[in-house]
């Protein structure tokens, strides 16, 4: 049974690998990865800019974002699950959320570096 839906930038290449790797630890099938942009038809919940924007999940029924969206993942993930437990400590989220936006500021660099431009 599916407990987490993951949409992901099907057209950046970073996204690609680090989706490839998390299918990967998905050992459960327990994530429905939902890709966005690219070739296929577009199945976005909410507004298409926004949710390329930044990493989006759902867990049991609740949309989340960024590091929190992560932390859903984590939790499927038998492998990553401590850490995404961990997570739901208000103080953990925040460092994670401060990392994650962190991270957003070099991702364009990082997308040009692993394959191409998104």
């Amino acid at each position: 049974m599916k407990t987490v839906t993951v949409w992901y930038d099907n057209a950046c290449p970073l996204c690609r690998r680090e989706i490839a790797i998390m299918r990967r630890l998905d050992t459960r099938k327990r994530i429905d990865f939902v890709a966005i942009g690219g070739d296929g038809p577009d199945q976005c919940p909410i507004d298409r800019d926004t949710l390329l924007a930044r990493f989006h999940a759902r867990e049991n029924g609740r949309m989340l974002s960024g590091a929190a969206a992560f932390a859903a993942m984590w939790r499927a993930i038998p492998l990553l699950r401590p850490l995404g437990l961990a997570a739901r400590s208000p103080w953990v989220l925040g460092v994670l959320e401060r990392a994650y936006r962190q991270f957003l500021t070099v991702r364009p660099r990082l997308q040009k570096w692993v394959g191409g431009p998104s």
